[in-house]
């Protein structure tokens, strides 16, 4: 899956740049020409890295990194590229949250250095801190709901992460459909089938052979067995 990157600039030829820049190496890109269209790009996209200009038409650079920070994602690295240069406006962009101030003109091959140093430094913080359990190839991180098979992520909606999860948390038990239900949907009441459904629907994502499971084993007369 490839690095989603956010550009916020109301210039189009330095946007068209940057972007072509990162488009080589492989990055999937948006912009954005004010920060009203970037956050409605956020209603659909989860970037994992936005480039802020501090100059925009409406609301300022300034004012989207703080609502950015506060109602959409405490995290994701922001780096502002502007021609304020100034020490309070510094100050104030990395007071704000962002990661790094870059300032306007630069190199973009120098941009992109910093833009892959950010997303390698988010990367191994998220990997210290995140809790995880491994198995087979797999290992599910229970902090950020993701399913990584090496570095790529496997698709999971909301209710198959929620199946798998608890499986997880009861490795070699003999877990009943109706137990999983119960637990999972959080009612005794309702169509029991649907676990059936959703395992099938993992085992085709996690096991080689769904026919013949390595991780989520049917016991007969009983029903389920995870084992990693």
């Amino acid at each position: 899956m490839s690095t989603k990157i956010l550009i916020i600039e109301d210039v189009p030829e330095m946007s068209e740049l940057v972007s072509m820049y990162l488009a080589k190496e492989g990055m999937d890109v948006s912009k954005a020409a004010s920060a009203e269209e970037a956050i409605e790009i956020l209603k659909s996209v989860t970037p994992d890295l936005v480039i802020l200009d501090l100059n925009l038409p409406g609301m300022s650079g300034f004012d989207f990194l703080k609502k950015f920070r506060g109602e959409y994602n405490n995290t994701i690295p922001v780096i502002i590229s502007s021609a304020r240069d100034g020490d309070e406006d510094i100050i104030e962009g990395l007071g704000l949250g962002a990661d790094e101030f870059v300032t306007k003109p630069f190199s973009p091959r120098v941009l992109v250095a910093k833009v892959k140093a950010n997303l390698r430094r988010g990367s191994e913080i998220s990997a210290a801190a995140e809790e995880f359990f491994a198995f087979g190839d797999y290992k599910l991180l229970l902090n950020s709901c993701v399913l990584k098979k090496g570095t790529e992520k496997i698709s999971l909606s909301n209710k198959e992460y929620k199946v798998l999860e608890y499986l997880t948390k009861h490795v070699g038990e003999q877990l009943c459909p109706e137990k999983i239900y119960k637990d999972v949907w959080g009612t005794e009441f309702g169509d029991v089938t649907a676990v059936a459904v959703y395992i099938q629907r993992l085992r085709k994502k996690i096991e080689e052979n769904p026919a013949e499971p390595r991780h989520i084993k049917t016991v007969f007369g009983m029903g389920y067995l995870f084992e990693n």
